[in-house]
């Protein structure tokens, strides 16, 4: 590594998540693959998580899993995380990722209303708080009392079934607009009765249930994590909190119901989230949630995706780079860990070579590696 690289040992000290120590501050971000025929897991996805344990990524959050609720999914490949067969499958990631010395979560997910992008077509309707995908966009039906009761069920009989197996943590999916973030959004959250209102605390009330319900059955031992976006796959300038103020009201409630780190997704990670507070160089969204509940939380958006980022390692850039702001905010102590996307989707072994400065092995993202499972 050249003198005048950045020093990214930052990024390899070991963290702990409560009861749960990891080796290093890089998390496999959650990627939909849809490559799991008929919601089963076989050789191939275990292989494919196996690898990037081998390659030494801290802790690995798996592809979106459905809970056991008709209409959970979008695509037809989407992993489940129910049934005898799907979960045999998992066992079988686990235990590879275990053997190679890895950590990992199922991410646990409904997809409420958000469409296909394939056009694929389920059987059954589509449920979400009231009937939206987006603002003035009815698809399907809006939930019962009984459903969404049945739902809390769902994801929590999802987070059992994954301590159950040997999993290391659980990730609940409430972020980019699909279920539970349509119940946080006011544009898809019409509700007038305890599951709706008027400001984002109200509406945080399903996601609040969905969390206790967990946390009751897992014990306190078992690390929860809830991934939170302001922005939504429908409206990419969307945002759920205004203010620290609504940002503390909203994700305070959630702390208390036991979430144990907040998985804050932005698009580009070094982006402010409340310039106007703190400046153009102020507090990303996870730096705001650590702020504002004391919780470990995890960064991501667009890590390594910078043609600057991977020209730092051999001191190539003369201006102020995306790895050069990631460690920065890494050392002081902004967020706990950051989540790598796209660039480890391609490539297993990136958390080695970043490791090593190997900046020449560094090949970045490419759409065909969406196509397969690497």
């Amino acid at each position: 590594m050249s003198a005048d690289s950045i020093d990214t040992s930052v990024l390899f000290q070991p963290v702990e998540l409560g009861s749960l120590t990891l080796k290093n501050r890089i998390v496999m971000a959650p990627m939909t693959r849809n490559m799991a025929p008929e919601g089963i897991p076989g050789q191939a996805n275990a292989d494919y998580y196996r690898r990037r344990a081998e390659a030494d990524v801290g802790l690995i959050l798996s592809e979106g899993t459905v809970i056991n609720r008709p209409v959970s999914r979008n695509e037809p490949n989407i992993p489940f995380f129910h049934g005898e067969q799907a979960l045999a499958g998992w066992k079988t990631v686990i235990d590879g990722v275990h053997q190679a010395g890895g950590r990992m979560g199922p991410q646990i997910w409904h997809t409420g209303t958000a469409p296909s992008g394939s056009g694929w077509k389920a059987e059954g309707e589509m449920e979400s708080p009231s009937g939206l995908f987006a603002p003035d966009k009815p698809v399907g039906k809006t939930m019962t009392d009984a459903d969404i009761a049945d739902t809390i069920d769902a994801f929590t009989q999802a987070a059992v079934d994954a301590k159950r197996l040997g999993f290391d943590v659980v990730e609940v999916h409430g972020a980019h607009g699909y279920l539970i973030d349509q119940f946080f959004w006011a544009g898809t959250n019409q509700r007038t009765d305890r599951w709706g209102g008027d400001t984002v605390l109200a509406r945080a009330n399903f996601g609040v249930e969905v969390i206790k319900s967990i946390r009751q059955a897992v014990g306190a031992d078992f690390p929860v994590l809830l991934r939170l976006s302001q922005w939504k796959q429908q409206d990419y300038k969307a945002r759920l909190a205004q203010s620290p103020a609504e940002m503390d009201a909203w994700l305070g409630v959630l702390a208390d119901a036991g979430v144990d780190v907040f998985h804050c997704s932005q698009r580009r990670f070094w982006e402010a989230e409340f310039p106007e507070v703190d400046g153009e160089n102020g507090l990303n969204f996870a730096g705001w949630a650590k702020k504002l509940t004391g919780k470990p939380t995890i960064s991501v958006g667009s890590v390594g995706l910078d043609g600057d980022f991977f020209s730092a390692f051999g001191g190539h850039s003369s201006q102020r780079t995306e790895l050069d702001q990631l460690v920065q905010r890494l050392e002081r102590k902004e967020f706990d860990l950051i989540a790598v996307g796209r660039a480890l989707l391609g490539d297993p072994n990136w958390a080695q070579k970043v490791q090593r400065g190997a900046s020449d092995e560094l090949t970045g993202f490419e759409p065909a590696q969406l196509a397969e499972l690497v």
